[in-house]
């Protein structure tokens, strides 16, 4: 049990530290040298555990996608109004691209490679579509406003704010602040007006 316990402890250093590899040179920038120093394990102990830096970053993704998964699905539940949960899971996917070094790196890596497997956007992406059209079905959204066409506008706004976060413009300011500040545009557009 104790050699079971290093074994997941060293995997787990190895895959913060890919992260944080990934998230500050790209795919193509980080080495297995680089993860193997950063982690403070041997390149015996790294191939062991991931035989390839795709296999590594496989398991970044991996990783990522469990924990968004987890946390979208945590941050819509007891909402009764399905737009109002689709704001939810959009604010928590800003946020843990701020927070997590993990998720960051999944959503580098399925920009610079766009079939890592499993992909990233598949943690979040299907319950956001099934969100919007519930929101359709009970008349929240304009009725120009397609459930898939809003769902790829959400996504493209939840890149842009990732990859704005990282322009020397958006420097300082997080995913969630830029997602603040665009979400009311988006708000505006696609739902019902009331009152």
């Amino acid at each position: 049990m104790v050699t079971q316990g290093r074994a997941a402890r060293t995997r787990e250093a190895l895959i913060r530290a890919a992260a944080a590899e990934l998230d500050a040179n790209g795919y193509h920038g980080a080495t297995m040298a680089s993860v193997s120093a950063a982690a403070r394990v041997s390149m015996g102990a790294l191939t062991f555990h991931f035989s390839s830096k795709r296999a590594l970053a496989q398991s970044v993704v991996e990783e990522a996608s469990a924990l968004t998964r987890a946390r979208t699905e945590a941050a819509v539940a007891g909402y009764t109004s399905p737009l109002s949960a689709v704001f939810a899971l959009v604010r928590c996917v800003a946020g843990l691209l701020d927070e997590d070094v993990v998720v960051r790196a999944a959503a580098l890596l399925a920009r610079e490679r766009p079939k890592p497997v499993p992909g990233w956007h598949e943690a979040w992406v299907p319950a956001l579509g099934r969100l919007l059209r519930e929101a359709d079905k009970a008349g929240e959204l304009r009725q120009d406003a397609r459930p898939d066409a809003v769902t790829a506008l959400v996504v493209y706004v939840l890149a842009a704010v990732e990859a704005y976060r990282c322009s020397p413009v958006g420097e300082g300011l997080g995913a969630r602040a830029a997602l603040e500040r665009l979400w009311p545009f988006v708000w505006r557009g696609v739902t019902v007006a009331t009152g």
